[in-house]
């Protein structure tokens, strides 16, 4: 059997230092790490809160009762403005859409060099039958002053009278026929029949038009009104002078107040309409849609804060916060809105504690921090 030489004895007692080297760190790193501290007796480790929140248990309020319903934006009453005269032309038009008039300003002049005419002539004639009256009536009177003498037959009498009579109707109609053609003349002016602001406008300057046709559309006073749809069912709790905010498509609100109920329901929606005066606002525009909310009155209800109420897959829901402070989600119904509280028809109780801050970021069975 062969010795080991002294070089080999060598390398083999480097390797087992090395390897003794190695064990000594594995013991110190795993089999000697110090031990972390047991919990203390009787504490139980548990999870902790996910979310801070608030709380606020539902309170009582009185809250007003509203009838929805919507409509239009009209206007009050709209006055057509015509032509009174045939066949002239318009020479002017002084007004345009939108542009609000007095009663009694000229809106629109015919060209009147032939009703002038007329009226001149007209007017000769007059003071001709005058003439002839006068003259009538003098032989007339010198008859009647002279038909007990004997100087004139009765025949004579009779016909002096008869003249007298001939000349005073001859001089009433030529009276009349002046009398009309100043009115012609008159109706070359087109004239407001109101205060209020123009509408609409068909009259063209140079076109000739035909009496009776409309020249402008005006919208008297310049007020408007809203004309809400109610079912039958709802029209019993309408009432004639009854508050209504109306809200434009602008998104101005405005209060009016029932002025009339329509007596009989629209063929086609089977709808009652309602009318309510609004006062005047410039942004109130005809035709245009708007809603109404009429006051009925005020009701007791149970509510929460708007906060608490979160959306989620077309329902409303709460978060009750029970004694372990763990998040119990709740499906309720929700009903009428009054600035930043929502009424609960459902769903919870008075005495419950709903979240409020915070409410929107939980789920079921979520642990939580309240505070005050």
């Amino acid at each position: 059997m062969n010795a080991v030489s002294p070089p080999s004895r060598k390398r083999w007692l480097w390797l087992a230092i090395a390897l003794a080297l190695v064990l000594l760190v594995v013991f110190w790193v795993f089999i000697k790490k110090p031990a972390e501290p047991a919990p203390a007796a009787g504490a139980q480790a548990g999870p902790k809160p996910s979310l801070t929140v608030t709380v606020a248990k539902p309170a009582r309020s009185s809250l007003p009762i509203r009838l929805q319903a919507n409509g239009n934006i009209t206007a009050w009453q709209e006055a057509s403005v015509g032509a009174e005269v045939n066949g002239l032309r318009l020479a002017s038009v002084n007004v345009n859409v939108g542009d609000v008039v007095r009663k009694g300003q000229v809106l629109a002049v015919f060209a009147s060099e032939t009703t002038k005419a007329e009226s001149l002539q007209s007017q000769a004639s007059l003071m001709q039958a005058e003439a002839s009256f006068e003259n009538a009536k003098a032989d007339a009177d010198r008859a009647r002053s002279i038909q007990d003498t004997g100087a004139l037959s009765r025949s004579q009498v009779a016909q002096y009278l008869t003249q007298e009579k001939v000349a005073r109707a001859q001089f009433e109609a030529a009276k009349a026929a002046f009398g009309a053609t100043e009115v012609r003349l008159g109706n070359t002016r087109v004239l407001a029949p109101d205060d209020g602001v123009i509408s609409a406008r068909s009259a063209t300057v140079g076109a000739v038009v035909g009496a009776g046709q409309e020249l402008f559309r005006l919208v008297r006073q310049s007020r408007m009104e809203w004309r809400g749809e109610v079912t039958p069912s709802e029209v019993g709790r309408v009432r004639i002078g009854q508050k209504v905010l109306v809200t434009a498509a602008t998104g101005l609100e405005i209060a009016g107040q029932v002025r009339a109920v329509a007596p009989a329901a629209d063929p086609q929606t089977r709808n009652i309409l309602v009318f309510v005066d609004l006062p005047r606002h410039a942004e109130l525009k005809a035709g245009t849609f708007a809603k109404g909310s009429f006051e009925l009155g005020q009701s007791d209800a149970l509510t929460v804060a708007s906060q608490s109420v979160v959306v989620r897959d077309g329902s409303n829901y709460v978060f009750v916060i029970d004694a372990q402070n763990k998040a119990n989600q709740r499906k309720v119904q929700t009903g009428r809105r009054v600035g930043e509280r929502v009424e609960v028809l459902e769903g919870v109780q008075a005495e419950d504690a709903v979240a409020v801050e915070g409410a929107g970021f939980l789920n079921e069975a979520d642990l939580v921090k309240v505070v005050q």
